[in-house]
């Protein structure tokens, strides 16, 4: 079976969730007209990664915000895979669910590689896990999970028989990053070409574009190059660089 992979690089804005959430709803509809049958967009695509918001406009999983990007799940009849600011109690976390094609949430991830500058503001996840579905198994990492020394959460994906490994991100770089210098995605690239090799599955990650204007990290610029890499460690599609670089990308697996 081939599967059709949106990989909605959008634009996402700090502390703007009814804007954000605006532009996942077009990726969506944008995604059904490709003909995808899954479609995965960046982490903290409401609020916007470690963006100070998170301490007061994070809200529940399920939720309003599950409810919106449901319904258009449902209306344009893919799955979604959507990184959200979720709040639970008194803490937050930073999550990724899967909406099925129905509407409904299918599998939670809540981020376990929490960065040292964000852990003042996201609690760490407990655990991993596999669905399967019409489309295969599919496991939720996000972002830093799959940096190379946490390779293991991947691999334990697999072991439980993962065979798409799809993850919202958010990759940044510092105001003066030169790409022509040293163009941007060689440690995703390994990562990801490290699992694939090691496990017959595909990894895909999409960032979105846009600055970080608020947090640890304001000022830095987020640079989409969100990757598809497939069985055999093999890169089938790289997107491109640039807080400009706002747009729907689609990839067979």
């Amino acid at each position: 079976m081939k599967l059709r992979v949106g990989m909605g690089q959008m634009h996402v804005d700090g502390g703007a969730p009814d804007e954000n959430l605006a532009r996942a709803q077009s990726m969506i509809l944008a995604a059904a007209q490709a003909d995808c049958h899954v479609l995965v967009l960046p982490e903290c695509l409401d609020l916007g990664w470690t963006h100070p918001s998170a301490r007061t406009c994070a809200l529940p999983i399920p939720g309003p915000r599950t409810e919106r990007l449901g319904c258009a799940a449902r209306s344009a009849g893919l799955h979604v895979v959507a990184g959200l600011t979720e709040l639970d109690g008194d803490r937050v976390f930073n999550t990724a669910v899967l909406i099925g094609a129905d509407g409904n949430i299918l599998a939670k991830h809540r981020k376990i590689n929490i960065l040292d500058i964000a852990r003042d503001l996201y609690s760490v996840g407990d655990r991993l896990s596999v669905v399967p579905t019409s489309l295969g198994v599919i496991g939720l990492l996000i972002c830093a999970d799959n940096f190379p020394e946490t390779l293991y959460l991947g691999r334990s994906l697999a072991k439980m028989g993962a065979q798409f490994i799809l993850s919202p991100c958010a990759w940044a770089v510092p105001p003066n990053y030169d790409n022509g210098a040293e163009p941007y995605g060689a440690l995703w690239r390994e990562a990801y070409g490290t699992l694939t090799a090691e496990h017959d599955i595909s990894v895909v990650g999409v960032s979105n574009v846009g600055p970080i204007t608020g947090g640890p990290w304001e000022g830095y610029k987020c640079i989409g190059c969100s990757l598809a890499s497939v069985s055999g460690g093999v890169t089938r599609y790289q997107a491109p660089y640039g807080m400009d670089a706002a747009a729907l990308h689609v990839v067979d697996l």
